[in-house]
């Protein structure tokens, strides 16, 4: 007996799919559609976690591009190149890299940010022409983000960046085409399955996306040592918030009061992070710089474990 063909509106994409466990969702009541959607939500950690090699891959790539000056550039298209902006311009604040290190591009430019754009994401040549505006070379990474897999302007984008020697990868929530999958570096795939709504990727495959691009900078910028423990110590005391924040970490890592936390990251020059040194070993801010320096950056391979 063979297997009949499917009809002709199906989709063979995975985010493109009718999800039968929300064919009803047009009638339910409020409750019941947050019960829905929370109820597809369920599965999105357990997919990210079935990518988790693929991602430390994807951290490593971005770790060395940035220990030889380059950078990781997301590209994407509608939710997907928000998500990937999204995601680039929390670096600086969080663990103070400078906005040129991690940078977000999407189809439509900014304003695509704020209002739709879905008809750049067609176009084959903005995504090679975004890629040469952004002077893409062989120390970079450029992750591309397409949750349906397919999205022209990322897949020109990834062959330009290819032909410019630098290193590619992929984050989707379906099936790509064998030839980008095969030409690129790294594919992260979160099957997370067809959307409570058919084909609104911003829900299921949106998360999945910011679960996997919070791991890969989080990552890196680890490993980099933008963190002493699990606390945010490469941050410069620039706000209110920060400057409480700075003086709250300081005082735990090295067990002083709030005045001697806020003079030393005042004598830091506002760097929490050259005031832990300064403090952990009692040194001046110009020794305490070169002893980061010459541990690669690393505050417990400077001055040992937290006290």
């Amino acid at each position: 007996m063979t297997t009949p063909p499917p009809p002709p509106y199906h989709d063979p994409r995975l985010t493109e799919q009718r999800n039968p466990r929300t064919e009803r969702i047009d009638v339910a009541s409020s409750l019941e559609i947050v019960d829905l959607i929370n109820a597809e939500d369920q599965g999105v950690p357990a997919a990210v976690r079935r990518e988790r090699e693929a991602i430390a891959r994807a951290i490593d790539l971005v770790v060395a591009a940035f220990g030889a000056g380059g950078r990781l550039l997301y590209v994407g298209a509608g939710t997907s190149g928000r998500l990937g902006v999204l995601d680039a311009s929390e670096c600086p604040p969080t663990f103070g890299t400078p906005p040129e290190m991690v940078v977000g591009i999407i189809a439509g430019g900014p304003k695509a940010l704020v209002r739709s754009a879905e008809g750049a994401e067609d176009d084959v040549n903005a995504g090679a022409e975004a890629m040469d505006a952004a002077r893409v070379g062989a120390n970079d990474v450029i992750l591309g983000i397409a949750a349906s897999g397919t999205t022209p302007f990322v897949r020109s984008a990834l062959a330009r960046a290819q032909t410019l020697g630098a290193k590619t990868g992929l984050v989707s929530c379906s099936d790509p085409p064998a030839q980008l999958a095969a030409t690129c570096d790294v594919v992260i795939l979160p099957e997370v399955g067809p959307e409570a709504l058919t084909g609104s990727t911003r829900l299921k495959a949106g998360t999945a996306t910011k679960l996997v691009l919070n791991s890969i900078t989080t990552g890196a910028l680890i490993r980099l040592g933008k963190v002493y423990g699990n606390l945010m110590v490469d941050l410069m005391a620039t706000s209110d918030k920060l400057r409480e924040r700075g003086q709250r970490i300081v005082m735990e890592c090295c067990r002083v009061d709030r005045d001697r936390a806020r003079a030393a990251i005042e004598a830091a020059g506002g760097s929490v992070k050259l005031a832990i040194v300064m403090l952990a070993a009692g040194v001046d801010r110009e020794e305490a710089r070169r002893r980061l320096e010459q541990a690669g950056g690393l505050v417990r391979r400077a001055v040992g474990d937290p006290l």
